[in-house]
């Protein structure tokens, strides 16, 4: 499907269901509100039913702003690009921002956040873990909108049907990688080129585990690291609450940059935002989350690739104890 394809469909559906949805809530909230009743707890389900109406809010107003974004600048008739790169970072910032800070309120959990200064200039090469939709906001409102960092996202192409990440998305300098494609080559080399020519407030971004953390995902893939000669196995099967990363894509990066220093970023606390049944079940209510940035120095990195897989392995056993040393949350 073409990009205008793709969007001639989706902007309109958003639009659609975000005026649905907000035309429903004086309906839907009272039910809401009674099932929470029964159940008891501390209204899960009229804190989703809100929260929902807000994201698709910011959706739909996120479109409307990149729309009216792109007029302001100027750059459809030879404007700059440099300035619209700017203000689309901007753009970005200020609608994560608006996002999380609105989970908070509603789900009434705390943020502390540690070491973000660590990265608060480039180049940098960022590694996070992934638990859920929701830890994708962590780096753009604590590295970005915190410190001005423009960071490039290796992202999954399925994104691409968010309509608010397809137009700002594609305006800035990320990858939008299709998984299982057959053509790993490919793939890694496009981002590998993410990490070329980044400047003093400039980092890239990668989730390494690839996908977000359940038991069985991480069961599958320790029946395929089996097969390897190494000791991926060993050292994947020790990891209790990360999967184990995925290497191509962090050494494509490492290759493509030899002065960035790397960035490691631990978190917990979202893990229950990583399906809908955890956020119904009330279990983000009341909760700390704990964000954990470091910086290793670039010297520190191995030169040789077999080395460097090895490293990586290392630094997730690191974010690994450190989750642990929170509050154990995945067993």
């Amino acid at each position: 499907m073409t990009v205008w394809a793709r969007r001639a469909l989706t902007i309109p559906s958003l639009a659609l269901l975000t005026l649905l949805w907000l035309l429903l809530l004086p309906a839907t909230l009272p039910v809401a509100a009674l099932v929470d009743l029964v159940r008891g707890g501390r209204r899960p389900l009229v804190r989703c039913v809100v929260y929902l109406a807000l994201y698709l809010a910011c959706e739909t107003g996120g479109v409307a702003a990149a729309f009216l974004l792109w007029i302001a600048s100027g750059v459809w008739a030879g404007g700059s690009r440099a300035r619209f790169v700017r203000w689309n970072v901007a753009l970005q910032a200020y609608w994560a921002t608006i996002l999380y800070r609105a989970a908070e309120r509603v789900f009434s959990f705390t943020t502390e956040v540690e070491g973000s200064a660590d990265a608060a200039s480039g180049p940098i090469i960022v590694l996070i873990r992934h638990t859920s939709t929701a830890d994708t906001l962590l780096p753009v409102v604590y590295l970005t909108g915190r410190h001005g960092m423009a960071l490039r996202y290796v992202l999954k192409r399925e994104l691409l049907w968010d309509p608010c990440l397809d137009v700002v998305g594609q305006r800035l300098p990320n990858a939008f990688i299709v998984r299982g494609s057959g053509e790993g080559g490919r793939e890694i080399a496009a981002v590998q080129r993410l990490s070329v020519d980044l400047g003093p407030k400039d980092g890239v971004l990668i989730y390494p585990e690839g996908t977000r953390f359940t038991a069985a995902k991480r069961e599958r893939i320790l029946a395929k690291l089996a097969r390897h000669p190494d000791r991926r196995f060993e050292r994947g099967a020790a990891l209790r609450h990360v999967l184990p990363p995925h290497t191509g894509g962090v050494l494509g990066l490492l290759a493509g940059n030899a002065d960035a220093d790397v960035v490691l970023c631990a978190h917990t606390g979202l893990e229950p935002a990583g399906s809908l049944r955890g956020v119904m079940s009330g279990r983000l209510i009341g909760t700390t989350v704990r964000v954990r940035f470091w910086r290793l120095a670039r010297a520190t990195v191995p030169t040789d690739a077999a080395a460097r897989v090895a490293w990586l392995y290392d630094q997730w056993s690191v974010i690994d104890t450190w989750i642990d040393r929170q509050h154990p949350v995945n067993g």
